[in-house]
């Protein structure tokens, strides 16, 4: 076994020179030589672990939706898919992957709400990315497998670190620690030639004080779409120090990604013709981009009532995405005209990379009160700074003269800074009653000078103060269920794209949350039961368009709102029998939206007007859930279905413009023994998609006017039919 786990090391260090060059000694001392240390005091190392992030978190006294998902879980679907697609049977999720496999560019959605109005935060720390407000799960190839915990709160959820929650919050934590020392190996291989080996080790609590764990992965995957090929190297490094009431941990972690570029989907006309047809056939049609964190993290017992929480924290992030344009004007590389024979040239094939380089650091703190079972507060907040430099070169030209390599046709510089500052207290008021109340002071400056690739002057300087309060409480019925109810207010700064993509000056938005629900537990069932209304103004809404990098382009309108019912149950109902399963029923309407239809004849525009219309990628109906069979000790299968209702790609409920509703079904199988030569050996199966459904989660639409007829082109991003991984887990 030491000689599998010797192999599979030499196999990720030789494909990944840069990672090798960070992690080169570590890994593989504490993979091939774990042993026990000294005793164990498990259960005070992880109050201390989780006194970091409960400042951000919800529980049951917030009065708040929320779901907590456990490295146990994890571990049981993480076979190689990205983390949103291991989040894909909670209630009110949506995933969907560029490349159809769920490795490479994937993304996800909750109650209809896109990743840039998901707030996540990595031990507190924003992880979005400060322009974009998005979140690219590629950059943490295999985070997963360094994952304890995850908290989603849907809608406003508490107040965080970051950019604001209009859908909802992933919290994720990694900090943990084993209490005994080991070294791990995972391997899978699946359908697309998809292939994921990593190793993590653990020196367990060394002398009850020092702790040290580490992870070097490597995922490969050709994709389910043609070329969209994935390369994904990171590693992860964690060193702590824990006294009886305090530590202090270092993490640094990397992703290093390249990817084919499949982002501008299917031309409707081909869906049922070839449904893995990709635009692009440049061989170099990449996205290259690394990712760097460092993070600080500490905690301090002041008193007796008194807990002081503060986080450093740096994110060095570089890269670039090659592209081949044919027949590409040179005014617009700022390239002059060439002239052959007599003849002048105003256009030519060319090759350029749009690079983006940034710094992302700051702090964030919590100062936690508490000072018996009646009264509970935090004081929280951040300071972020970002800095991005985003520029275009052009390296190879078939006719004109390839520009020197500090030749830039475009570029621009941007700052932004967040700061933040919450108060949050619990009272217990009575034995069944209790009051929760948050308030959040947040102050946004956000400056941009230079110019975009279309040569556009995007020099702008803006700042947004928000005030975010929150008010909630929980009423203990009897000892089995309970009642809560909630009011929570969010405002939001638009991103990057929304002023570059829009003439007129985009408006920050703002929301109202109300949130009601009914909670019932015994030892063998639980069921809850969550109203929500979601009250926008000025929510930015997509147009149905993208950009030139398929980002979605979004317009204000001045209300709408969603409102449903999310319903979640788990019981056990024999001894080896385990259902969990939940159901969305959802509205969610623009009350007033204007469609206008380019018109390229020169007349005038056509403008069309819709009263009470769909919100674009918001689906009536979400459903998911879990059936799990263990009929034998360390043995489970387990049935994944999942229900998506129809959902139309921009504003106009138009259902030539929709993506239709699908129901997939996957199975997965886990099973583990526990021989003599080493700890523990688990075998993992998960098919996915059983019943071959061709479907596509994703997609956009626009229309223009040509000739006098309008045009609708519609492009999708179809998933892949039935598809399956296996893994094998070896734990020394």
């Amino acid at each position: 076994m030491k000689k599998l786990t010797k192999n599979v090391l030499s196999i990720l260090f030789n494909q990944s020179q840069s990672l090798r060059k960070t992690v080169p000694v570590l890994i593989l001392f504490l993979g091939l030589f774990p042993v026990a240390f000294a005793q164990d005091d498990s259960t005070r190392i992880k109050e201390l672990n989780e006194v970091v992030v409960k400042s951000t978190r919800a529980n049951e006294k917030t009065g708040m939706a929320f779901t907590n998902v456990y490295q146990r879980d994890i571990k049981k679907q993480n076979l190689g898919q990205d983390l949103p697609f291991l989040l894909n049977q909670l209630p009110s999720v949506v995933v969907s992957s560029d490349a159809g496999a769920g490795v490479g560019y994937t993304g996800i959605r909750i109650r209809g709400s896109d990743p840039t109005r998901i707030n996540v935060t990595l031990n507190g720390i924003p992880y979005n990315d400060s322009e974009s407000q998005g979140t690219f799960w590629v950059n943490m190839p295999d985070f997963a497998s360094s994952v304890q915990s995850i908290q989603v709160q849907r809608g406003v959820g508490t107040s965080t670190n970051g950019s604001g929650a209009f859908g909802a919050s992933l919290n994720i934590s990694t900090l943990g620690y084993e209490s005994e020392a080991f070294g791990e190996t995972n391997l899978s291989y699946g359908s697309f030639n998809t292939m994921k080996a990593n190793i993590l080790a653990s020196t367990g609590l060394l002398n009850n004080h020092f702790v040290i764990d580490a992870r070097l992965s490597k995922l490969v995957s050709d994709g389910y779409v043609d070329r969209a090929s994935s390369d994904l190297k990171s590693f992860y490094v964690s060193a702590g120090y824990y006294n009886k009431s305090n530590f202090v941990r270092f993490n640094v972690f990397s992703g290093k990604e390249r990817t084919y570029q499949s982002w501008n989907g299917l031309p409707e006309y081909l869906l049922k013709i070839d449904r893995t047809y990709n635009a692009f056939t440049y061989p170099n049609q990449v996205d290259n981009y690394q990712q760097d964190h460092y993070q600080l993290i500490s905690s301090f017992k002041l008193s007796d009532h008194w807990t002081f929480n503060p986080t450093l924290h740096y994110t060095k992030g570089k890269g670039y995405y090659e592209e081949f344009k044919e027949g590409a004007d040179l005014s617009a590389y700022k390239l002059p005209n060439v002239t052959i024979g007599g003849d002048t040239i105003t256009s030519t094939d060319l090759v350029r990379r749009k690079w983006l380089d940034n710094h992302f650091y700051g702090i964030t703190y919590s100062l936690d009160y508490q000072n018996n079972k009646k009264l509970t507060a935090n004081i929280g907040g951040a300071w972020n700074r970002y800095e991005g430099d985003h520029f275009g070169e052009v390296i190879w030209t078939k006719f004109a003269m390839t520009p020197s390599n500090d030749y830039r046709w475009y570029k621009s510089y941007s700052e932004k800074t967040d700061f933040n500052i919450f108060g949050k207290l619990f009272y217990q008021l009575t034995d069944k009653f209790n009051l929760f109340g948050d308030v959040q002071y947040r102050k946004v400056d956000y400056d941009m000078n230079g110019t975009a690739d279309k040569l556009q002057n995007i020099t702008r300087n803006t700042s947004f103060q928000f005030f975010n309060p929150k008010l909630g409480m929980n009423y203990q019925l009897n000892n089995q269920a309970s009642f809560y109810a909630s009011y929570a207010v969010g405002n939001k700064e638009p991103n990057r794209t929304d002023f570059i993509d829009n003439v007129k000056v985009p408006e920050p938005e703002h929301l109202e949350d109300l949130e009601a629900g009914y909670r019932w537990a015994n030892q063998t069932i639980s069921f809850d039961a969550n109203f929500y209304y979601m009250n926008y103004k000025n929510q930015l809404v997509l147009t149905g368009q993208v950009n030139g990098v398929g980002e979605a382009i979004r317009v204000n309108v001045p209300k709408s709102y969603r409102t449903g019912i999310e319903l979640v149950a788990n019981w056990k109902f024999a001894t080896k029998w385990r259902l969990n399963a939940n159901a969305t029923f959802s509205q969610n309407k623009i009350k007033n939206f204007t469609e206008t239809i380019v018109n390229y004849d020169g007349e005038a525009d056509k403008v069309n007007q819709f009263t009470k219309t769909d919100i674009s990628f918001s689906p009536n109906i979400i459903a998911g859930g879990q059936l799990s069979y263990s009929p034998a000790k360390n043995l489970e299968f387990a049935w994944l279905p999942k229900y998506v209702g129809k959902q139309y790609m921009d504003n106009t409920a138009n259902d030539n413009r929709s993506l239709n509703a699908f129901f997939v079904n996957d199975l997965r199988a886990n099973y583990t023994i526990n021989p003599k030569i080493v700890k523990e050996i688990t075998f993992s199966v998960l098919a996915n998609n059983i019943l071959n459904h061709l479907y596509e989660s994703n997609g956009y639409t626009y229309s223009y006017i040509y000739d006098r007829q309008i045009i609708t082109e519609n492009f999708y991003y179809p998933q892949a039919g039935t598809n399956f991984l296996v893994a094998v887990k070896v734990r020394l």
